[in-house]
């Protein structure tokens, strides 16, 4: 979850009670905080700028991942929050931690040059360039990312309105399965591995949907649900999501794919005039499918229904559960 630029409402969470004393400590030090990016406005168009750190034992294990997936992940982890505001990735500035002779492996390249070779490898692939950053040893790896971008029409999480149609793009609960897998001691089948440690950050995706309306946006990276209680947060509507409307990777529940974070599709809201007709040309520009999962109603927070009766919302990645 970041913290950069947008409204102070977020949604429920000990992670989230954090960021809002925090938001609340800074007092006018601090502008425009909660957003995916911290957005900037220079003449006619918007710098969006996100930062996000991951950390080994926390967000990855070098026994999962190759250095080269860990690069690409953490720097796909920043991109998407560009693609969730519409932006358009100019590069990304990394800071690099690495432990001295951890895992030395003659013969190879170091973990650094294989780390900034992902970071390079997924900045190409959006049309990014990797402008520097810093290098320090540590105890254990940490991979920071500060992605940089611009926008003619940022599209923010606070924009939803009562009417509108909630909608998400391609297919939800790839990456939990291949945790799951991970987390059991299997080794996961090749395309679930690779939806877990090669995200695509959707900006293609973000920026046609920018381009036709949508009022509202936010990428899954916390859980479907956890994700949707800040985008109603931050629009002051609640969002009734119909769980059997959820697009599901194969082989996974509805209910385990709104749960699933790290998933990088994108949430967002449209007006009632954005049809399936829209949805169907979407597919046609970007290759991947865009499902209407909920609407956005008066009120607060979330309310999810599986064929129309009421559940409770799964919860969401948490940094700091319980606290």
């Amino acid at each position: 979850m970041s913290t950069k630029g947008g409204a102070l409402r977020l949604g429920t969470g000990g992670e989230f009670d954090r960021l809002r004393a925090i938001f609340a400590s800074l007092g006018a030090a601090g502008r425009g905080l909660g957003d995916d990016c911290a957005l900037v406005r220079i003449g006619a168009r918007t710098l969006a700028l996100s930062i996000d750190l991951s950390l080994e034992g926390v967000h990855f294990r070098t026994d999962w991942l190759s250095f080269r997936e860990i690069g690409w992940r953490a720097t796909a982890a920043a991109l998407s929050d560009l693609a969730a505001e519409g932006a358009q990735p100019l590069g990304v500035l990394v800071s690099l931690a690495v432990p001295e002779n951890r895992h030395p492996r003659p013969g190879n390249a170091s973990p650094a040059v294989q780390i900034m070779s992902g970071v390079g490898a997924v900045a190409r692939s959006v049309g990014a360039h990797v402008l520097g950053g810093d290098l320090t040893r540590s105890s254990r790896y940490l991979v920071d990312v500060c992605a940089l971008g611009v926008a003619r029409r940022p599209v923010r999480r606070s924009g939803a309105r009562p009417g509108d149609g909630v909608w998400v793009t391609g297919r939800l609960g790839g990456a939990g399965l291949a945790l799951a897998a991970l987390l059991a001691g299997r080794r996961p089948p090749a395309p679930v591995r690779r939806r877990f440690v090669r995200p695509e950050p959707r900006i293609a995706a973000g920026a046609w949907l920018a381009r036709h309306g949508a009022r509202a946006m936010i990428d899954v990276s916390d859980g479907l649900a956890a994700d949707a209680g800040h985008l109603a947060a931050a629009s002051g509507v609640r969002i009734e999501l119909a769980l059997e409307r959820t697009p599901c990777w194969p082989g996974v529940t509805p209910l385990a794919a709104a749960r699933s974070g790290e998933e990088y599709e994108l949430l967002v809201a449209f007006s009632p005039r954005f049809r399936e007709r829209d949805a169907r040309a979407f597919r046609r520009a970007t290759g991947l499918p865009l499902t209407r999962i909920g609407r956005c109603l008066p009120g607060r927070g979330i309310r999810m229904t599986d064929d129309g009766r009421r559940i409770t919302p799964p919860g969401g990645f948490d940094h700091f559960p319980g606290r």
